[in-house]
């Protein structure tokens, strides 16, 4: 990977995924957030309903990830989904506190809600 792709994984930000269905076998793409944490890569989304692009990554891990903000470039990936309740109150405190500015206070009466039900997912290069 070139050093301007290597600086837009690290800042995270908005990109695309593109998955396959776990149903159809049919490619998906949508816009979605993506964190990078000490090394980490992950994909997250608001609390509250199942989402189809982490069903499919479950069932289907490698997607693609695209950049497209300042870098275009499009990256094979594996995803894996976290599973830990600690590791998930961990990534949901970063989340919304580093890369969403959310009030601290906040953050912590409905971290119950967010790590029950936000998907986390955890990625790296395929």
């Amino acid at each position: 990977m070139d050093q301007a792709v290597n600086e837009a994984l690290d800042r995270g930000g908005i990109a695309d995924i593109t998955t396959v269905g776990r149903n159809s076998g049919k490619p998906s793409r949508i816009e979605i957030y993506f964190h990078h944490f000490d090394g980490e890569y992950v994909l997250t989304g608001r609390p509250g309903r199942k989402r189809d692009w982490e069903a499919n990554i479950i069932a289907n891990p490698e997607f693609t990830l695209h950049l497209k903000r300042g870098v275009t470039a499009d990256l094979p990936v594996i995803g894996e989904p976290v599973t830990d309740e600690n590791e998930r109150a961990r990534l949901v405190r970063r989340a919304r506190i580093e890369s969403w500015s959310a009030d601290p206070h906040e953050v912590e009466s409905t971290l119950t809600s967010w790590v029950r039900t936000a998907p986390f997912i955890k990625f790296r290069p395929a």
